[in-house]
């Protein structure tokens, strides 16, 4: 084990020249789409930390956030279900099969316990609530969607793991065995059997899947990837999910931009979008969009709904704790968009009727 395995590992071997031979990966490191800056150029990083630490009180809630306290493992068999935990950790369950998205239950969300800590009240759930995991999927390796201690607690219960490219070594250094670890580039699709077992891998998607198999296509989002100094050493990941009759889009992180068209128009519509609409800022405006583009990414992709996510639990912005989702059903509202908005794990099941009530309103 390194000596900081909380950093994770590049990748090296087999996943290091599978990586060169990526399309996506040039001059060393993976590149998006369009060009693409973290933070707009001549922002001061020391400028960005000193607001940080003097942000305004808004950026947190005033009172414990409310949570509904669901059975897991007795979730239906027979609807496609989903249970989000905050920010963006998520479970689904249809056809007797559980997949987990980007957990982080130890309640913050860096490589240390004393900074971007969860607020009080999303961390009722923990990796001991988990049922069993048929899949673990994994959009990218920053430390608000892979934690270190998470995994090591979800192991023993984790069947097998579908991540963007390069996130593999990340796993394997924790302990998770290679053979569980399936890695997709951008386009490239796996199909899986419930049950656990594997399909055909990187083919190309924009096929239906139908009884028992799952099919789950990583598509291009526009972010960044690294969990210390260096950046774009995996790639970062939206998916695509065809399950059961059912299609989902897995926005994980993502600024807007017309690959939202590209991917609705292969493989919409969607049943659900889940995408991110918190954590934007002044400053960083190209790798998170604002809530307005995640209503506008949602139409683009024909999304029938929207479950907005990447929100209310850590402070890693400037803006209000409750302004995304604001934002978002004001904007939704006005395009005629239906929108999920549930309470930290309150069952949501595709099709609705979907939760609607303000519940931050109450606090």
């Amino acid at each position: 084990m390194a000596l900081f395995p909380v950093f994770g590992k590049a990748a090296a071997g087999l996943r290091l020249e599978r990586i060169r031979r990526s399309p996506n990966y040039k001059k060393d490191r993976f590149e998006n789409e369009v060009h693409t800056e973290v933070t707009l150029k001549g922002a001061s990083l020391f400028k960005m930390l000193g607001e940080y630490r003097n942000r305004p009180a808004s950026t947190t809630p005033e009172h414990r956030i409310p949570s509904v306290r669901t059975d897991l493992r007795a979730l239906p068999d027979d609807k496609l279900s989903i249970v989000w935990f905050g920010h963006s950790s998520y479970l689904l369950k249809v056809n007797r099969t559980t997949i987990l998205v980007d957990p982080v239950f130890s309640a913050n969300a860096s490589p240390v316990s004393f900074m971007a800590k969860a607020f009080p009240g999303t961390e009722v759930y923990t990796a001991a609530d988990m049922p069993e995991i048929d899949i673990l999927l994994l959009t990218h390796d920053h430390y608000d969607h892979l934690d270190y201690p998470t995994i090591l607690q979800l192991i023993p219960k984790t069947k097998q793991y579908c991540a963007s490219l390069g996130v593999g070594a990340h796993l394997e250094l924790w302990g998770v065995a290679p053979e569980k670890i399936v890695e997709l580039d951008w386009w490239e699709s796996w199909s899986v059997k419930t049950g656990g077992v594997a399909g055909a891998s990187v083919a190309d998607g924009g096929f239906a899947a139908g009884g028992d198999e799952f099919i789950f296509t990583a598509t291009p989002a526009r972010h960044f990837s690294g969990r210390s100094f260096k950046r774009g050493g995996t790639l970062w990941s939206s998916f695509v999910l065809k399950a059961a009759g059912y299609s989902l889009f897995l926005g994980g992180d993502s600024g807007y931009e017309e690959h939202f068209k590209a991917i609705g128009d292969r493989f919409g519509p969607f049943d659900l979008a889940l995408l991110e609409c918190g954590q934007y800022g002044k400053n960083w405006p190209y790798i998170h969009m604002t809530p307005e583009q995640t209503v506008q990414a949602a139409l683009d992709l024909r999304a029938a709904a929207l479950l907005p996510v990447h929100w209310s639990k850590f402070t890693l912005a400037l803006h209000p704790w409750s302004e995304p989702v604001r934002r978002v059903m004001k904007a939704a509202a006005e395009k005629g968009l239906p929108l999920a908005t549930p309470l930290i794990g309150q069952p949501v099941v595709v099709g609705g009727p979907y939760p609607d009530a303000r519940w931050w309103d109450f606090l």
